[in-house]
């Protein structure tokens, strides 16, 4: 029985140090910096617009620059879904580039989204679920100078958040919080390639709300994000860290529409 149990750990630790033989990783510090803007039309429909200027070496040079746009449809405080496209630029960053010929590529996606919010004693809870549809660009060859072909993938997301106030038992104005969130991306379709695991991101934040219009929050980021081609016969894995802010704006339309209207 011993002797038995001896090869089960022997053979465990054996997967274990091949899995991490065959595996190079590669570490980077990145800012994420971003702007939300929701515009509400309707008690019931509303405008997303956001852009995210991420960068790598905290912010000397371009990591990504994503811009998303969405329709929003309230189905109650505590229901919320959305429809929306993004077109994402990457550029060559770091020791392993994402495009194998170490060049920049553009990436438009249609989404598809919806977040549930419930609170438990002190704590807001939202759990968002995404599908992308993603068509990244890539090069042919070595001679094409522009991206010649976009081949189609998918791509499922799931983020839970949580946030606290730090003074009374609501995040209302003039209200500081702390939040934490975790969102894994999972990758599939036929044109996935080395990464079905596509990345996993991890935020710790302190936050302000100054009114129901406007909040502000930052703090710091883990991004594990695993490349979709082998180099060298190996899966490649980035390990990056560093701050996140991000600002918030919510703008009430519906009375300038009706003021339009009379």
């Amino acid at each position: 029985m011993k002797f038995k149990l001896f090869l089960v750990l022997l053979l465990i630790n054996y997967q274990v140090s091949l899995a991490q033989n065959n595996r190079l990783e590669t570490t980077n510090k990145i800012g994420w910096y971003s702007y939300t803007g929701t515009f509400k039309v309707s008690e019931k429909v509303g405008i997303h617009t956001e852009y995210q200027w991420r960068r790598n070496n905290l912010i000397t040079s371009w990591q990504q620059g994503l811009l998303r746009l969405g329709l929003n449809y309230t189905v109650n405080a505590r229901v919320l879904f959305r429809l929306g496209y993004a077109v994402a630029e990457t550029y060559p960053y770091g020791e392993y580039p994402l495009n194998g010929l170490g060049r920049s590529f553009t990436e438009h996606r249609i989404y598809e989204m919806v977040q549930l919010a419930h609170k438990e004693g002190l704590v807001d809870f939202s759990h968002r679920f995404m599908l992308e549809q993603r068509f990244i660009g890539r090069y042919s060859s070595a001679n094409e100078y522009t991206e010649d072909e976009f081949p189609f993938s998918s791509r499922a997301r799931y983020m839970i958040r949580l946030q606290v106030p730090l003074r009374g038992k609501e995040i209302k104005d003039k209200t500081p919080y702390v939040a934490a969130y975790d969102e894994v991306l999972i990758g599939f379709g036929k044109n996935v390639n080395a990464n079905v695991f596509d990345q996993n991101r991890i935020g710790i934040l302190i936050g302000y709300r100054f009114n129901k219009n406007v909040r502000i929050e930052a703090g710091y980021l883990n991004q594990t994000l695993q490349l979709g081609r082998l180099v060298n016969g190996k899966n490649v894995f980035q390990n990056n860290n560093g701050i996140i802010i991000n600002t918030n704006f919510n703008i009430d339309m519906k009375g300038k529409a009706a003021d339009k209207r009379n």
